[in-house]
């Protein structure tokens, strides 16, 4: 799939490089996709789930407002996913329910990266929007989730942030309820 795409994916990579895992957590590492140096070719590697915070005392920055924001001079990449979670409920344990793509097999998370730093491992963040007609009965946030065909486009912005960071048409995404989970924290993708 990710070759039919003709995004410059060396052919020494597949989707079956992505690593496989049932969900990926904050601080976890988790493949991304980034174009290279030359931009000519996307490459996959593994990134810690979290950008570091510029704040003492502050978590990792797993969540990215891209509202109203430009991206240009963003090293941009993809969060491939097969789903990921929202949860509702006001008390533990909550009601988790996963969100896949209808129209594919897995769906790509816009999200930004940072290069190493000192001990903190190269990392990304997801971007989020406005919650499209899927996700606003759920939650009032919702990662930017786009469509194989605008992959490239994010990568290479080649299109407008607003037409790319925008939530999906309503019936894009299937929700399943799965139950209760009680040490849910949020930022997690599966």
């Amino acid at each position: 799939m990710m070759q039919d795409l003709e995004l410059g994916i060396p052919t020494q990579q597949t989707e079956l490089d992505l690593p496989q895992s049932d969900m990926v957590r904050i601080n976890d590492m988790a493949p991304v996709m980034r174009a290279t140096a030359n931009d000519r070719e996307v490459e996959l590697t593994a990134m810690n789930f979290g950008l570091p915070s510029d704040q003492p005392k502050r978590g990792p920055v797993f969540n990215y407002r891209s509202d109203g924001r430009r991206f240009a001079n963003s090293r941009r990449c993809l969060i491939p996913a097969s789903g990921f979670f929202e949860y509702t409920g006001t008390k533990y344990p909550k009601t988790r329910h996963r969100f896949t793509l209808n129209s594919a097999p897995f769906m790509a998370i816009a999200g930004i990266w940072r290069e190493a730093q000192g001990n903190h491992a190269a990392s990304f963040a997801m971007l989020t929007t406005a919650p499209g007609p899927d996700i606003e009965p759920y939650h009032d946030r919702q990662v930017v989730v786009l469509r194989p065909q605008d992959w490239d486009a994010w990568l290479r912005l080649s299109r407008p942030e607003p037409e790319l960071l925008k939530p999906l048409e309503g019936g894009s995404l299937r929700v399943e309820t799965l139950g209760k989970r009680g040490d849910a924290k949020g930022g997690e993708v599966g």
